[in-house]
């Protein structure tokens, strides 16, 4: 599990920094794809529950480091995300369109949810989204247009991100 949790992490910290600099500029109604949450979904769909949960732990970090939220929020929200859609392994093929865009449109609306719940428990320390705001949808709408075109670029890196255990 550890070459290809290293270099997931690798990757969302090129795509994080990406997100807080270059598309925070392109956001519309600020929202910016979470190019991170596609990497940790990615990783999540294709190794399993254990590698999504890392891979989402050491992402949340860097994202919160980077960001103004709590410290510990991001990884927390990204674990959950990283484990339920680790359960999604081998369910479904993985076509090159419309299962990306399912899986990311579902994690970001688990995001939601997530962070609405720990609104409702923490009010001061945590940030939700309005539903009345349009920058959840355009968020939402962002991230599954932008699926296919990740996961195609991850696969490419699948020398990278692929487990090599030698069978016996």
């Amino acid at each position: 599990m550890g070459k290809h949790v290293v270099w997931a992490t690798v990757f969302a910290l090129v795509a994080a920094m990406l997100q807080s600099t270059l598309l925070a500029r392109l956001a519309v109604y600020r929202a910016v794809p979470d190019i991170v949450l596609g990497i940790i979904v990615y990783m999540a769909y294709t190794h399993g529950t254990m590698t999504g949960q890392v891979t989402g732990f050491f992402s949340g970090l860097i994202l919160d480091f980077l960001s103004a939220a709590p410290l510990g929020l991001n990884a927390l929200i990204r674990t959950m995300i990283g484990a339920a859609a680790g359960l999604m392994k081998g369910t479904f093929f993985l076509d090159p369109l419309f299962l990306p865009m399912a899986l990311c449109a579902g994690a970001t609306l688990l995001k939601a949810l997530l962070l609405a719940g720990l609104h409702l428990l923490f009010t001061q320390g945590v940030p939700m989204y309005d539903l009345k705001e349009p920058a959840l949808w355009v968020e939402l709408l962002s991230n599954s247009i932008s699926a296919p075109l990740l996961f195609a670029f991850l696969k490419r890196f699948k020398n990278l991100l692929a487990d090599r255990r030698k069978s016996p």
